[in-house]
């Protein structure tokens, strides 16, 4: 084995087929979508280079609102972290406790990462429905009718409305890595706890979720991103509606690009996607950092 990690042909033959792919898949894309953003084309005809003009329309002259789905895209990203996360915490901490029929509430948490967006956009949109929705029917019944509501026809509360079904949906991936996790800490150290009287809640947040800070570093990137990048289940349940409420830049990005035709300002803002997703992952990374330098 030593050899072989010694060897640099040897490393070389096993690392460029995965480069070579990620080169590609990736790298290749990123650049050329950058290049695009500094130009105006419509992705047919002939193109013109304007440098970064673009770049100024996006964040000058503001012109569709993009400021604006950036600030829903950040709002998206702290209700993640402030609310998802926690709950998928506390979930993976009482199943990762051994507790009766832990194996299917496990799979059942689970099952909506992998069920397909659209079939969850279309329930939500039932249930969200004024006039049938499941939603407004438990209000009216438990005399709360003056709270029913056009969910997602509402300005106030269409953004808000958009994330319930993406916290369901997402709120099982978070909770099996965290639970993976907690699940790897050796049972010795909780035995070793139990004896000195600790209890679980103290367990909890002091042996616990200090192991795992690791797993909770990756959860915290992976909602962050998640909420910059997030698309599908905002286009299928609002478009980014009404009256851009609900926008963020990956639905204006979209409807700019295949419905505007306008390719190039269209790449400028997934190359701002790509730059803030990359940017707010090294911060996450640095504070997490600078929280085991300090606890050290």
């Amino acid at each position: 084995m030593n050899k072989i990690l010694n060897n640099k042909k040897a490393i070389f033959i096993f690392v460029f087929p995965a480069m070579l792919l990620f080169t590609i898949a990736v790298i290749l894309p990123i650049i050329i979508s950058t290049y695009y953003s500094l130009l105006d084309w419509n992705g047919i005809g002939k193109s013109t280079f304007i440098g970064i003009k673009n770049y100024t329309t996006l964040f000058v002259n503001n012109t569709d609102g993009f400021i604006k789905s950036v600030q829903n895209s950040f709002i998206l990203a702290i209700l993640s972290v402030v609310i998802q996360l926690p709950l998928a915490l506390v979930l993976a901490l009482i199943l990762a406790r051994g507790i009766k029929g832990e194996g299917f509430f496990r799979t059942v948490y689970f099952i909506p990462v992998i069920i397909s967006t659209v079939v969850i956009g279309q329930l939500f949109m039932k249930i969200y429905n004024p006039d049938y929705g499941m939603l407004n029917i438990i209000l009216k019944n438990i005399g709360l009718s003056k709270y029913e509501n056009a969910w997602l026809a509402d300005t106030k509360t269409a953004l808000f409305a958009t994330f319930v079904p993406i916290v369901w949906q997402y709120i099982g991936y978070h909770m099996l890595l965290m639970y993976a996790a907690i699940k790897s800490v050796s049972e010795d150290i909780y035995e070793a706890a139990k004896i000195d009287g600790a209890s679980a809640f103290t367990m909890a947040t002091k042996i616990t979720i200090p192991l795992i800070k690791p797993i909770l570093q990756v959860c915290t990137v992976f909602a962050v991103v998640g909420s910059f990048k997030s698309f599908d289940l905002i286009y299928i349940l609002t478009n980014g509606g009404p009256l851009h409420a609900s926008e963020v830049p990956s639905t204006i990005m979209y409807s700019t690009i295949f419905n505007k035709y306008m390719y190039g300002y269209g790449s400028a803002m997934s190359t701002f996607i790509i730059v803030e997703c990359l940017v707010f992952t090294l911060i996450i990374y640095r504070l997490f950092k600078e929280k085991k330098i300090k606890e050290a």
